[in-house]
């Protein structure tokens, strides 16, 4: 039975408003509710289950006189091991809370289990506990599996999968290895003493050097027969090794941890009773190739040798007429290779000569072409020559027109002051003021007397 924690800071109620609204209320009580009681176990059975198109999980959790809302997030029920439906006995953690929109009580559950897991899972911590303080899971105990085991023995039952697969991999790994079978049931009440008796009787009879325990894979409850305390302890006392292949890889029982060597599976553990014959077959099969290569080698280098040897007993006449043969030969292919090498060289010559004569200047021609050349241009150069002249002779008269020198000799003077300047107009000189008057020919030098 659950009893809450007493929790003596408990939030008082809201005093925001005179009258309490119905959203301040429910979220009143579910903070209460979630503070005050913590994640816990509960057992029920699944009813009204709905899974949501988001993934969610809504049902509810009964039993004899009550039952309780609860809801399972996509992301929490898709880590659960199993299908959840309706009639299950489960148990489920979770969180006590209150649904605001609506007021209603309810679960949010984080893991779900199978009812009965729980306790399982407690007597095996208490039994594994025990025999490891007993030294039973030690390795200086354990022996190692024969490597060239002549028989083994395996310990399961006829109907079983996994005595399929263990003879299975024996024929294909060790053909030749015989195998006793020794049958009881793998689940159920008288399970474990029955496989317990089986040990023993197997020791006694002597006829195998390793047994193999197995059974297929499936739930904690299907494998229960393997975590009994006098089968592990049967495991321990047997004289001969045992190979304990029980589940698949992720299963662990105390009969793994008890045997002499734990195998993933039941062909594993057929794997591991047959590791010596088999890795014999493969070394068996590489020296077998290794000496046929040797042999192969050794011969061929016999057959290189008697080679040799016939080689040197030839008779020297026929030694003679094969090295003739070959200087023949040799011979011709010379002729050969030399006349090929003049023919190229005969054939690149003519085609030298034909580039030659395709690019080969035509003086004649070239010269009558300088000759039209030259004597246009001695006629251009004559008509230039003469345009020039002409032009000459008009710019010379057009020119002397302009000339100061022509104007003076028309009788004009020109009259500068004793500063070099042209006088221009008689403001500018006073009387008295030497003057300088250039004429035609020669120079005066005057006074001036008067302005006007």
């Amino acid at each position: 039975m659950f009893t809450p924690v007493p929790q003596p800071d408990l939030p008082a109620v809201p005093a925001l408003a005179p009258v309490l609204s119905v959203s301040a209320l429910n979220r009143f009580i579910r903070e209460t509710l979630e503070r005050a009681v913590p994640l816990i176990w509960i057992a029920g059975e699944v009813s009204n289950l709905t899974r949501a198109a988001s993934g969610h999980l809504y049902f509810s959790l009964k039993d004899a006189t009550a039952q309780v809302r609860c809801v399972m997030f996509r992301n929490r029920a898709q880590l659960v091991p199993f299908a959840i439906a309706n009639g299950q006995q489960v148990e489920i953690r979770a969180l006590v809370t209150l649904y605001e929109p609506r007021g209603d009580f309810q679960l949010n559950v984080e893991s779900v289990r199978r009812a009965g897991l729980g306790a399982l899972f407690e007597a095996f911590a208490r039994l594994k506990e025990k025999l490891l303080a007993e030294g039973l899971f030690d390795d200086a105990r354990k022996r190692a599996p024969p490597r060239y085991p002549r028989c083994i023995g395996i310990v399961t039952s006829l109907q079983a999968a996994a005595l399929r697969d263990l003879l299975a991999a024996l024929v294909r790994r060790a053909p030749h290895v015989a195998v006793l079978v020794h049958p009881v049931p793998v689940q159920g009440e008288g399970a474990p003493a029955a496989i317990a008796d089986a040990l023993r009787a197997a020791a006694l009879r002597n006829e195998c050097e390793v047994l193999i325990v197995a059974r297929g894979g499936g739930s904690i409850e299907d494998l229960w027969a393997f975590n009994d305390e006098h089968l592990a302890r049967a495991i321990a006392a047997c004289p001969l090794p045992v190979i304990a292949g029980i589940g698949h890889e992720s299963d662990f029982t105390i009969a793994d941890l008890v045997a002499d060597r734990r195998a993933a599976t039941p062909t594993a553990a057929a794997e591991l009773a047959s590791a010596g014959w088999f890795a014999a077959r493969a070394e068996t099969f590489a020296l077998g190739r290794k000496l046929q290569g040797a042999i192969g080698a050794t011969l061929a280098v016999r057959r290189q040798q008697i080679d040799l040897a016939a080689r040197r007993l030839i008779h020297p006449a026929q030694r003679l007429r094969e090295s003739a043969a070959r200087l023949d030969n040799l011979a011709m292919r010379m002729a050969s290779a030399a006349a090929r090498v003049i023919e190229r060289q005969q054939g690149r010559l003519g085609r030298l000569q034909l580039v030659w004569q395709a690019r080969r200047p035509d003086t004649a021609a070239r010269r009558s072409r300088l000759d039209g050349t030259r004597s246009r241009l001695h006629t251009a150069w004559a008509g230039r020559h003469g345009e020039l002249a002409a032009k000459l002779a008009r710019l010379g008269d057009a020119l002397s027109h302009l000339d100061p020198q022509a104007t003076l000799k028309r009788g004009y003077s020109i009259t500068r002051a004793a500063d070099g300047n042209v006088v221009r107009d008689s403001k500018t000189v006073a009387p008295g003021q030497p003057v300088s008057i250039r004429l035609a020919a020669g120079t005066l030098a005057a006074s001036i007397t008067r302005t006007d």
